[in-house]
């Protein structure tokens, strides 16, 4: 991954010449793991930021805390480190100064993801500065993913994989949720565990599964994005989980949902579950290279139109060591899809206050469709226990 790490580098860099960037400014942890390898550490939330400084002609500098320094060093290519601390003349932000030089030229950020202490720091500093938004740039070169981060995200659906099963033996007539987030959080773990080793660069990979669970059960389902609390499960009740911010590694974030069933399913529920299995199948079936972003949600939104629902979701989102990146499977987005391209694609439904029907797998746009990362079953799934 680092050799990687180090070609994407390179790559940026000669897009930034072409740009007429001097110096990019990379702030953004899934950014920096992207070029430079490493992530991992306490950041701006401690009031800590670290950054990756890239110019076209010249090796790339991170610049990080003293007490950050020796695991970013073990796990990046980048041989120039600087280094600060919390008080006195190595503050960051005169690091920070020093790693730009008196006369740093035309400077890349990236706009949407700059910390608010960094941004207000370039305003006091550098009054009048225009700073040009990079991400743009980074992220065109993000949409494709490379054989091997296919591979790592192939893993990371194992892991949901593994994640979701243990939902499902989790639940039961009054079980508490909760327990079944405990379930997925130990299953998830183990499964990671078993793609690491203890050596060289994933000696400082971590295999556990965190964040809070989404999850909902009952009327609850409608709200989408409740989290899993002490509610004790009811029969007929719908139980949501969703993986969206949990179903990662070695940074890969994936999408995956499923809805199940406690003992019986209602024939509204089901209609409405079966309304968004409908959907999401008619959007994957609609992905493949030379079609539109926009074109693969109004296949999924034919749906919804015929079985009477309408949907203020997107049907998908690029997938990759961000949450969400581009390009967006909805209306309006008109990129056109090519192969290595990542989505989560989602099928989803909310009646307020009573229900919700919803599933979600990844996929990757291959050179004739997709296939898939993700893996569990697609049919209404009812738990007899």
């Amino acid at each position: 991954m680092l050799d990687q790490a180090r070609q994407r580098t390179r790559e940026f860099q000669a897009r930034l010449k072409d740009a007429g960037i001097d110096v990019a400014v990379m702030t953004d942890e899934s950014s920096i793991a992207y070029l430079a390898g490493f992530w991992g550490y306490l950041s701006v939330e401690f009031g800590r930021p670290t950054f990756l400084i890239v110019r076209p002609d010249q090796p790339p500098v991170v610049v990080t805390p003293l007490m950050e320094s020796e695991m970013a060093s073990a796990m990046t290519w980048v041989d120039d480190i600087m280094t600060w601390e919390d008080a006195g003349p190595n503050s960051w932000q005169n690091v920070l100064a020093r790693a730009l030089g008196d006369t740093p030229g035309r400077i890349g950020v990236e706009a949407a993801a700059i910390p608010a202490i960094v941004r207000g720091w370039f305003d006091d500093q550098l009054p009048g500065t225009a700073l040009h938004n990079v991400s743009p740039i980074l992220g065109q070169m993000r949409m494709i993913k490379s054989p091997e981060e296919i591979a790592v995200m192939g893993q990371t659906g194992e892991i949901a994989g593994a994640m979701m099963q243990a939902a499902e033996g989790a639940l039961a007539e009054g079980a508490p949720e909760y327990e079944a987030a405990l379930a997925v959080i130990a299953a998830g773990t183990r499964k990671a565990a078993g793609f690491l080793t203890a050596k060289g660069w994933e000696a400082f990979i971590s295999p556990m599964i965190h964040n809070l669970q989404i999850m909902q059960s009952g009327r609850d389902t409608s709200m989408v994005h409740r989290r899993a609390s002490v509610k004790e499960l009811q029969k007929g009740d719908p139980v949501y989980f969703c993986f969206c911010n949990m179903a990662q590694f070695k940074l890969y974030k994936l999408g995956f949902d499923r809805m199940f069933f406690i003992r019986e399913v209602s024939d509204e529920a089901a209609r409405v579950q079966q309304a968004a299995i409908d959907a999401q199948a008619a959007a994957i079936a609609a992905i493949r290279p030379g079609v539109s972003a926009e074109s693969v949600a109004l296949a999924a939104n034919d749906v919804y139109d015929a079985l009477g629902f309408e949907t203020g979701y997107r049907t998908g989102r690029s997938i990759g060591m961000s949450y969400l990146e581009a390009p967006e499977l909805k209306v309006g987005d008109k990129t056109i899809l090519k192969p290595g391209m990542t989505f989560a694609v989602d099928g989803g439904i909310s009646v307020d206050g009573e229900l919700g029907g919803r599933i979600g797998d990844s996929i990757v746009v291959t050179e004739t469709g997709c296939d898939y990362l993700t893996s569990y079953s697609r049919d209404i799934l009812v738990v007899d226990r």
